[in-house]
Formats: structure tokens, C-alpha cells, sequence
């Protein structure tokens, strides 16, 4: 699935994130995002919240793995483990780069740096498994 499949994609079946979310490249086993981020993303003192950082690297998983397999809603997180590094930059939007390591016919593996945009340091990094159903026919 290319950029514009996955954001229609993304519009459809995810509409209760898709405002907050922007694709931004996606190619063989990679994809780029951005989280737009708002005061509903904040925690006390400031910073973007662990919960929103974890739906960021998650729904960029998500994607990467559709952009190679198809429209497969009922592919499902199995597995996440997310180090917060640092704290985000004040005001900055959040960029992910999910990079997919094995791609198996029931399972997927891959990595998700997030960082502030602007800047070079990512302030979290999550590991994430998916179980991807069974093929149809």
C-alpha cells in the first residue's frame, strides 16, 4: 500500500487517531509519521505523555506492516516494550520512523524510534511484535 491507500486507510478504519497522525513516507519495510501534538497529549509539566509516545509507535508499526502486506485490518499488536530516553521538546510535534525487521507470514518484528521534530536524539524507542491472520482462500 502506498501513502494514499494508507491514509484513506487510516481515515476509514481509524478515525478516533487519524487527526493526529501524518504520514509522511513509506517505502519497502519503513515508514515515517508525524503525531500532531496538542494539550490533550500532554502530561503535568508540559511534556507528551508515555500513552500518546506508545499510540504513535504502535499505529506506525501498524502501518509499515499494512504498506507490505494489504488492508489487513486484524493484524494485532502481540508484544510492545517502549524506552522513554528523554523528554520531548516543548511544543514540538513528534516524528516516528518505524523500521520493519522480520516480516513472516504470522508474524511481524520491528522497531520504532520516535523523535521531537527538529531534533537529531530520539526520546523513545519501542520494539513491537504482531500477529498477522492467517491468508484468505
Amino acid at each position: 500500500m502506498g501513502l494514499d491507500a494508507l491514509r484513506a486507510f487510516l481515515d476509514a478504519e481509524f478515525p478516533q487517531v487519524a487527526e493526529d497522525l501524518e504520514l509522511l513516507d513509506v517505502s519497502p519495510m519503513h515508514l515515517v509519521m508525524r503525531a500532531l501534538v496538542h494539550d490533550r497529549h500532554l502530561r503535568p509539566g508540559g511534556t507528551v505523555s508515555g500513552p500518546s509516545m506508545f499510540a504513535l509507535a504502535d499505529v506506525a508499526m501498524y502501518l509499515a506492516i499494512l504498506a507490505m502486506i494489504g488492508p489487513e485490518a486484524l493484524s494485532v499488536t502481540t508484544n510492545c516494550s517502549i524506552d522513554f530516553m528523554r523528554k520531548p521538546a516543548a511544543g514540538a510535534n513528534l516524528r516516528a520512523e518505524a523500521r520493519l525487521l522480520k516480516l513472516g507470514r504470522a508474524l511481524a518484528v520491528g522497531d520504532v524510534l520516535i523523535f521531537s521534530e527538529g531534533g537529531d536524539d530520539p526520546v523513545a524507542r519501542a520494539s513491537l511484535t504482531y500477529s498477522i491472520p492467517p491468508a484468505k482462500g
